[in-house]
């Protein structure tokens, strides 16, 4: 049993900013839970954080309306305490909105949204109990821009996960947990290559590009600041506050006109 300590629970823990915010949360001394799909990736992970902390692992495909709750059954049968849960795991459905079928919609709600929904719920009485806990929903810059042709959910979904941290954050100031939205813009990872627009976003410039070890960096620190909604990087919140200077119809043109760029509409 390990319920004299306190895990941090990151889902989509096998690569990206995921793995990131684990080994950066294991830099700190944290023990970590990781949960994905990849057994592999997960258990390479954990061989290379297990010399410094605790680590567990939890298989699980989040595309299944049945996992969060599987998980917080998981939990409990190990007796292992969530600190901090992090709703990390995410993709990107790529094409124009009629392409893929409803069920790869269905998926992609279903983790990004109903995933999150459930296992904050979930695990939240628990913080709420002994005053103590965080959440950190990994969102993006998307959320704060206009819609873009192409990934026609991913903007839609990650302005949810704002809009839904800012509300907890609301509702449990006063009980002792923070609650935080991370915002990244463009990060080195396997995300695009995953969405097959690796050829589009390589076409970026540079200066927009940030690492997932320094996402993570960031998004911790800016949990543990108690900053509601963080968005990483200067250039990124220049770019965000700009887009929100403008009136909403120009702000649409200019994403409309950069959309190709970093998106695909096949």
């Amino acid at each position: 049993m390990n319920s004299t300590l306190r895990y941090i629970l990151i889902t989509g823990a096998s690569a990206g900013i995921g793995a990131a915010l684990a080994r950066e949360y294991a830099r700190r001394g944290q023990p970590v839970i990781l949960l994905a799909r990849r057994v592999e990736r997960l258990q390479a992970l954990a061989d290379e954080l297990s010399p410094q902390v605790a680590v567990e692992i939890i298989t699980a495909d989040l595309s299944d309306p049945t996992a969060p709750q599987a998980i917080v059954a998981e939990l409990a049968r190990r007796g292992l305490e969530v600190e901090t849960l992090v709703n990390n795991a995410g993709y990107g459905q790529p094409g124009a909105y009629h392409v893929p079928s409803w069920e790869a919609h269905a998926r992609f709600l279903q983790v990004m949204i109903h995933s999150v929904c459930e296992l904050t719920w979930r695990l939240l009485p628990a913080m709420q109990q002994r005053q103590s806990g965080s959440i950190l929903n990994v969102a993006s810059l998307a959320g704060h821009m206009p819609g873009s042709a192409g990934h026609t959910l991913y903007a839609a979904a990650k302005a949810f996960m704002i809009r839904f941290s800012e509300s907890l954050a609301l509702e449990n100031a006063d009980r002792g947990i923070r609650v935080s939205a991370l915002c990244p813009g463009f990060t080195y990872s396997e995300f695009h290559d995953i969405t097959g627009t690796r050829p589009q976003v390589s076409r970026m410039p540079r200066w927009m590009w940030m690492s997932a070890e320094d996402v993570a960096r960031e998004g911790i620190d800016a949990l543990e600041a108690g900053r509601v909604v963080h968005v990483t990087g200067r250039a990124n919140r220049l770019i965000k506050a700009i887009t929100q200077c403008l009136p909403d119809s120009i702000a649409l043109r200019l994403v409309q006109k950069r959309s190709r760029d970093f998106r695909s509409l096949d």
